[in-house]
């Protein structure tokens, strides 16, 4: 029996670099693409659509209708095929075809047979996931409904453009409103003492001597010095919480979030996976940019070379130096350790693929993304690895404090 292969774009680093920079969280859009999901569904006259996102290890269905999904191994999933460069990817009858006819999603109680995708291109021209409809009975769609369907997915990545920028300036607004708020309460007190000083010389008029006058002078040129301090203060620390709140967590937050996202992958797997703060500040904030795709492909990756009722483990602390914050992060697992030779190949820049425990895909590029991300932000990550026995990835990422 031939070994099953697998669909890989030629410019797939390019196409998850690119994916990246969206810097996305998969659990949080979901409402803000319903409608787009449903209309789909209308357009095509399917019992189900999905809008999904394909990073290195997973595609992401970050909305849905008829079909409660969140997550499927890329390796099992359609939409691999509709990224391929091709305007569109259909499949009259899924049971029919050699690729899907023995896979689960055929079978009951799902029992698909038509699926249809159209890629979601970004403006650089990557494609970086795939708006689908799938239905239960054979079918196909015509040229004009499936152009409508390629105008939905120009507003999936619309959406997700500004989605952004929206993000952004709320968090500007968040930023400006507050350092209002701040500005008019720590400047009452300085103010009122210059006011006051004031209204002195001009109550006393003519009866103030030369020597009174220049005393209160002095003070008000004081005064206004610490005034003025106190303001420089107040705008640079807003630039500083400007950074932060734009795109921000802490470790308690970042923890959440990687249960919410990677639990389902270690339990179709029967993986242990345990995600553990280390003593320290748990509530400190610092920039979340990237993170999620760093220490995703990390979890991914050792759940794919961990066999079953194997353990994940991933450890975080948050280090306050004198002029950064230093984020550490471990990523251990139970598994297969890592080859010399794929080392070698991870050094030098090559990308190589191994299949996982359980059979799973490697598309040999997901470690080589983390190693491009974390030195992009100034990082570095360390491999301790026992072949045949498990590996640990240790990933230090600084993050610098605004220095006057």
């Amino acid at each position: 029996m031939l070994k099953e292969t697998f669909p890989v774009p030629q410019n797939e680093m390019q196409r998850l670099l690119s994916l990246s920079e969206l810097d996305l969280d998969y659990s949080e859009l979901s409402e803000d693409f319903k409608d787009l999901a449903m209309l789909a569904a209308k357009v095509a006259g399917t019992d189900i659509s999905l809008i999904n996102l394909i990073d290195s290890y997973t595609t992401w269905t970050i909305s849905g209708q008829g079909l409660e999904v969140q997550q499927t191994p890329r390796e099992e999933s359609l939409c691999q095929y509709t990224i391929m460069g091709q305007s569109q990817f259909e499949v009259s009858d899924l049971s029919l075809d050699h690729r899907f006819k023995d896979k689960d999603f055929t079978k009951e109680p799902l029992a698909l047979r038509y699926y249809l995708g159209v890629p979601i291109t970004d403006a650089q021209g990557y494609q970086i996931g795939s708006l689908c409809v799938v239905d239960k009975h054979p079918k196909n769609l015509s040229p004009e409904k499936i152009e409508m369907l390629r105008i939905i997915a120009s507003q999936v990545i619309h959406r997700l453009q500004t989605y952004q920028v929206i993000r952004d300036l709320q968090c500007q607004v968040k930023n400006a409103t507050e350092t209002k708020s701040k500005v008019a309460h720590d400047i009452r007190g300085p103010l009122a003492g210059i006011i006051g000083l004031s209204n002195i010389i001009a109550q006393q008029g003519d009866s103030n001597t030369l020597s009174e006058v220049l005393d209160f002078i002095q003070l008000i040129n004081k005064s206004s010095k610490s005034l003025l301090e106190l303001a420089d203060e107040i705008l640079t620390e807003d630039q500083q919480t400007r950074k932060l709140s734009g795109n921000a967590m802490n470790l308690s937050v970042f923890k959440c979030k990687l249960e919410d996202l990677y639990t389902a992958q270690a339990k179709h797997k029967g993986i242990n996976l345990q995600i553990q703060l280390d003593e320290g500040n748990t509530r400190a904030a610092f920039p979340k940019n990237k993170l999620l795709q760093i220490t995703g492909n990390l979890i991914s990756n050792a759940i794919k070379f961990t066999p079953q009722n194997g353990t994940v483990k991933v450890v975080m602390s948050l280090i306050e130096q004198t002029n950064q914050h230093l984020l550490h992060l471990m990523i251990s697992d139970t598994g297969a350790g890592i080859s010399e030779k794929a080392l070698q190949h991870l050094a030098d820049g090559n990308n190589s693929s191994t299949d996982g425990t359980s059979g799973e895909k490697g598309y040999g590029f997901g470690l080589e993304l983390v190693k491009h991300l974390i030195n992009g932000l100034g990082g570095t990550m360390e491999i301790h690895n026992i072949e045949g026995a498990g590996a640990c990835f240790n990933v230090k990422l600084p993050f610098k404090k605004q220095v006057d």
